[in-house]
């Protein structure tokens, strides 16, 4: 089977929770300006309109069955705004014709610029032994990948990997290979689902280090915001995925603000769960069956966030 030709399916995975660290929105005039983009002038975002115009005409599916309001909450304790049920199932195209590539726009050269543009290799100097979402996310994300992303007898590769890859240990022990690629080596080595792991700085060589049809299953988990050339990895990780290989990619609303690029830091959880779904569809990795997933708690009669 050719490259071209094979069949992957793919899971955009987003994991969102009430108590926010450092807010995506709160992007100011300042960020607009340390990351290139103009003062007073929106952050790129499409037309979620005609975006919805194409998902209800590209699927007859869609269109027999009320279409989710496009709407978000406010959280009654941080004012934060969450979206409301379905709607980042929602955000990706069933039918990807005639949906624009965005990074083709005029502002593509100011998407990725980011707050703090020092080398990624200053940042991540020292480990951090520490998780960077709340306990319930780490028991979701644990839970979803042992359970869902990772099946006994597969060949795994943690992308912006760490001292965690929130994998059950006995579900890593049945995989035949666990590779890690990541940033700080001393949290590497702490890693203990890792067959093996490499030091790599994706913003600086987006070249993955392995041969082509190597694994079954690529991991990105709560990074893909601070990568400056994701179409580059993501096409990179569709080379080194076997043919029917998956992909998942999981994010939070949480984030390290000064090093999220600036597509990141202008957008809501609707966007972002859109934008890594253009990501996959428009870096020439070849994937198909392209998916979101909302696996926030919700509670209440009103199905909010917790």
């Amino acid at each position: 089977m050719t490259h071209q030709n094979r069949l992957r399916r793919i899971l955009v995975v987003t994991i969102l929770m009430s108590r926010v660290a450092e807010a995506y929105h709160i992007s100011t005039d300042e960020a607009r300006s340390r990351t290139g983009l103009p003062r007073n002038k929106p952050f790129f975002r499409p037309d979620r309109r005609s975006f919805l115009d194409i998902l209800v005409v590209g699927c007859t599916a869609l269109a027999t069955r009320p279409w989710p309001a496009n709407s978000m909450s406010n959280d009654p304790k941080t004012g934060v705004s969450l979206p409301d049920p379905g709607e980042i199932e929602g955000s990706i195209p069933n039918n990807w014709s005639g949906v624009e590539n965005p990074f083709e726009s005029s502002e593509a050269n100011t998407m990725f610029g980011r707050l703090d543009a020092s080398p990624d290799t200053i940042f991540y100097t020292d480990p951090r032994f520490v998780e960077h979402v709340d306990e319930n996310a780490v028991r979701i994300m644990t839970n979803y990948i042992s359970t869902k992303a990772i099946l006994p007898g597969d060949s795994v590769l943690d992308l912006c990997s760490s001292w965690t890859s929130h994998v059950d240990s006995e579900v890593a022990k049945q995989a035949t290979r666990f590779a890690g690629l990541g940033m700080n080596s001393r949290e590497l080595e702490k890693n203990a689902a890792l067959t093996e792991w490499t030091v790599q700085d994706l913003n600086s060589n987006a070249k993955l280090p392995y041969g082509d049809n190597s694994f079954d299953v690529v991991l990105c988990q709560l990074s893909i915001d601070y990568l400056t050339k994701p179409l580059e990895v993501l096409a990179e990780a569709g080379r080194v995925l076997k043919p029917g290989g998956r992909i998942q990619i999981l994010f939070s609303n949480r984030l390290f603000l000064s090093k999220a690029v600036g597509i990141w830091t202008g957008a809501d959880d609707l966007d972002h769960a859109y934008y890594v779904g253009c990501y996959l569809h428009f870096c020439g990795g070849r994937y198909s069956n392209i998916v979101a997933k909302d696996l926030s708690t919700r509670k209440g009669r009103e199905k909010r966030i917790v």
